[in-house]
C-alpha cells in the first residue's frame, strides 16, 4: 500500500490530499471565484506534509490531475508535480479529471456525465457506467436540446459538475438528474484512484508528460 500527494487544479478548486492505502490522511482546498493556485498550492503542500510529519522520502508517488480544464490551473498543477517527482525521486501518477469528479457520484442506476464549463455553450465530457467505467471517452460538447439525446434514451442519465446548471436549463428530459450540488473536483476522491494506479504500476514519463489540454489554449487580444 502507498502513500500518494494528490493534487487537483484543474478548476478554481485548488486542492491537496495525502492518501494512505487509498484513504484521505490530509485535505486542504479552497475554491474562489478567480484562481489562487499559484498563491495556495505549495503551501497546503507544506501543510500536508507537517500535519502528517511525513518527509519527501516517505511519499510512494504523486499524483495530478491531467485535465481537461482550466489551462493556467492545469500548467500550475502539473508543474509543481513534475517538480516533486524530480526532487525526490517519485513516480508520477496522472488521474483524468473527469475520472475524479465522477467518482463524486454513486448512482445504483443509469449513466453519469460530469461536466467541465468550457466556455458559451460548451462543455468538457465523459460518460461512465456505474461502477465508474468510462464508456465514453472524454471530448468538447456543444450543448443544444438533443446533446446527450443517445444516453437519455437509455435511462436515468445522472449530470454534475459546473456545466450542470447551463446543461440543466436547455436539456429537458424526464431521464435527466441534474446534481448542481457536485460542482468541482477535488483531491479528496484522487486518494483511492491514485491507490489503484500505483498498485497496478500506471505511471507517466515525468520528463516528457503534459497536462491534457483538450483544446488549444486561446489567447483573447486586449481591446485598444
Amino acid at each position: 500500500m502507498a502513500t500518494i500527494l494528490n493534487i487537483e487544479t484543474a478548476t478554481t478548486n485548488c486542492s491537496v490530499s495525502i492518501g494512505r492505502q487509498g484513504e484521505v490522511a490530509f485535505l486542504r482546498e479552497t475554491a474562489g471565484q478567480g484562481y489562487s493556485h499559484a498563491e495556495n498550492l505549495h503551501t497546503f503542500i507544506k501543510e500536508g506534509m507537517e500535519a502528517l510529519q511525513l518527509t519527501y522520502a516517505e511519499l510512494d508517488a504523486i499524483a495530478v490531475s491531467m485535465g481537461p480544464g482550466s489551462y493556467t490551473g492545469l500548467r500550475i498543477g502539473v508543474s509543481a508535480a513534475k517538480g516533486l517527482c524530480f526532487a525526490a525521486d517519485l513516480p508520477l501518477i496522472a488521474i483524468p479529471t473527469l475520472d475524479i469528479l465522477n467518482a463524486q457520484l454513486k448512482p445504483n442506476e443509469g449513466l453519469v456525465i460530469p461536466m467541465l464549463d468550457a466556455r458559451r455553450m460548451e462543455v468538457y465530457a465523459a460518460v461512465y457506467d456505474i461502477k465508474g467505467t468510462r464508456v465514453v471517452e472524454t471530448r468538447a460538447v456543444i450543448l443544444d436540446e438533443h446533446s446527450f439525446g443517445e444516453e437519455l434514451r437509455k435511462g436515468k442519465v445522472h449530470f454534475l459538475g459546473n456545466a450542470s446548471e447551463k446543461t440543466a436549463e436547455i436539456i429537458q428530459d424526464p431521464n435527466a438528474i441534474f446534481h448542481t450540488d457536485l460542482q468541482l473536483p477535488s483531491a479528496k476522491e484522487m486518494a483511492m484512484l491514485a491507490e489503484h494506479r500505483f498498485q497496478e504500476n500506471l505511471f507517466q514519463d515525468v520528463a516528457y508528460f503534459e497536462p491534457y489540454y483538450l483544446k488549444d489554449f486561446m489567447v483573447t487580444p486586449k481591446k485598444a
